[in-house]
């Protein structure tokens, strides 16, 4: 067997070999993303973050009532006339920096921040439900 035909089948081997590990390497690169990524909620997930960070039934569902008529559980929504942001439409949304510098994307901060706003001005979250009733916002 001469030298040649065997460097004519071992370089598309090894080609295809740099290849593979080239494809596998950027693969684990692109799933792995890092543990501090600003996570981006969706309704759903938000619901189940508030879920647990509410266990009391009335006033998960008092908050419930108030974020789906302010902002349908879009952590983004932003009014266009206001400028309300986030889940609990905070005028201006900057407010919730004070819960989190990642009030713009996490679900969880605006909650929190949301949260003790109802306690700090309505009592609870049923509180501001009660007066959300009467007058249309809170």
């Amino acid at each position: 067997m001469s030298v040649s035909f065997i460097r004519r089948i071992a370089a598309p081997k090894k080609a295809l070999t740099t290849a593979a590990v080239a494809a596998a390497t950027v693969g684990m690169a692109l799933t792995s993303a890092p543990a501090h990524a600003a996570p981006a909620h969706s309704a759903a997930d938000a619901k189940t973050v508030a879920h647990k960070m509410i266990p009391d039934a009335a006033q998960f569902n008092a908050f419930s009532h108030i974020v789906e008529r302010e902002s349908g559980w879009n952590v983004n929504a932003t009014n266009a006339s206001s400028g309300a942001y986030g889940l609990v439409q905070a005028l201006p949304g900057s407010k919730m920096a004070s819960a989190g510098a990642d009030w713009k994307t996490n679900a969880q901060t605006q909650i929190k921040w949301g949260l003790d706003y109802m306690k700090s001005r309505y009592g609870s979250p049923v509180g501001a439900w009660n007066f959300w009733q009467a007058n249309g916002w809170y």
